[in-house]
């Protein structure tokens, strides 16, 4: 009897861990990787809500008038459906026909007509059309589960072919994205590309998804070594993916596409030095990494304009032999 109360005792103790386990793992999965549809603010094109931060107060009215101008454009509507269901939308702006085509991609807990307005214009500079798409679970499109770059990477890759197969069958195609939108252009690198893409660009992407939300934990005054494998195991039990399934950093080792890295040494979110990890792993012969000096997070193009597009401009000149 004895001992049958103490294997009812351990059982018991297990079935309580498990729980704990099962319980902390969705809390973290809910913190970090739930995006809840019905608490997402809905507004119109120019009423533009900024992260928090002083550091975007400044940039308030640029990327304001980036929104309004691009509600005076006129944009065709996409969608695509994505490998597990999802129906995922974009706006596509042609400045010119036949002209290359821009795929970008937006943050982490972004919308695509915030974080990208003026990647549009940007764009516009340099001769190219945009297109803007909302990440599963973010803006228009479906979901509700946001993977770090693991499963829009492979997104991405299917945006592509929808360009190749429904816009423009001919053009050659450009992929960037800002934060997280940059980490995973750079994952949709060791996806399988369509050959018709000639560049990426990477604007202040993380090297690695375990490394950013370990340094998060840790600014939250938390031990990142207990806390970060329940939020491995809550994406893989809950938001089913493998969050350590592919690193940007790691994808760089077998990319033969031009990249430039752009980034400012003013981001105290994703470190600077997190775009010089992934800039020295890129295998490819055409890569450059560009500091823009103080710009904070997600702002180097507001803080820099011109210098912006003259650095991404020279660059793939220089790779493509002016072939954009």
């Amino acid at each position: 009897m004895g001992f049958e109360i103490v294997l009812g005792v351990i059982g018991g103790i297990a079935a309580l861990v498990i729980v704990l386990v099962l319980a902390v793992s969705y809390i973290c999965f809910r913190l970090a990787f739930y995006s809840d549809r019905k608490k997402q603010e809905k507004h119109e094109l120019g009423d533009v809500i900024l992260p928090d931060g002083e550091i975007y107060e400044e940039y308030r009215e640029d990327i304001s008038r980036w929104c309004r101008m691009l509600c005076e454009l006129p944009c065709r509507d996409v969608e695509i459906t994505s490998f597990d269901g999802l129906k995922l939308r974009g706006r596509y702006f042609e400045q010119k026909k036949g002209a290359p085509i821009e795929l970008l991609m937006h943050g982490y807990r972004g919308e695509s007509l915030r974080d990208l307005s003026g990647g549009v214009f940007r764009c516009f500079a340099l001769g190219r059309n945009a297109l803007l798409v909302d990440h599963r679970g973010s803006g228009r499109s479906e979901g509700n589960v946001i993977t770090f770059g693991i499963n829009e990477s492979r997104d991405c890759v299917d945006w592509v072919n929808f360009i190749v197969e429904n816009i423009d069958p001919d053009a050659d195609i450009f992929i960037g994205g800002v934060s997280m939108g940059a980490s995973t252009v750079l994952l949709a690198t060791a996806r399988g590309l369509h050959e018709h893409v000639v560049g990426i660009l990477a604007d202040c992407g993380y090297s690695s998804a375990k490394k950013i939300i370990k340094k998060v934990i840790k600014e939250m005054k938390l031990p990142a070594d207990i806390c970060y494998p329940f939020v491995k195991f809550g994406a893989r039990i809950y938001g089913r993916f493998d969050l350590e399934e592919l690193s940007p950093e790691e994808a760089m080792k077998k990319c033969s596409l031009p990249v430039i890295f752009l980034h400012g040494d003013g981001d105290d979110f994703v470190p600077f030095e997190m775009s010089v990890e992934s800039y020295e792993a890129c295998a490819s012969k055409h890569k450059k990494l560009v500091n823009i000096e103080g710009a904070g997070h997600g702002l180097a193009f507001p803080a820099a304009q011109e210098r912006y597009i003259k650095e991404v401009g020279d660059f793939f000149d220089e790779a493509l032999g002016n072939k954009q």
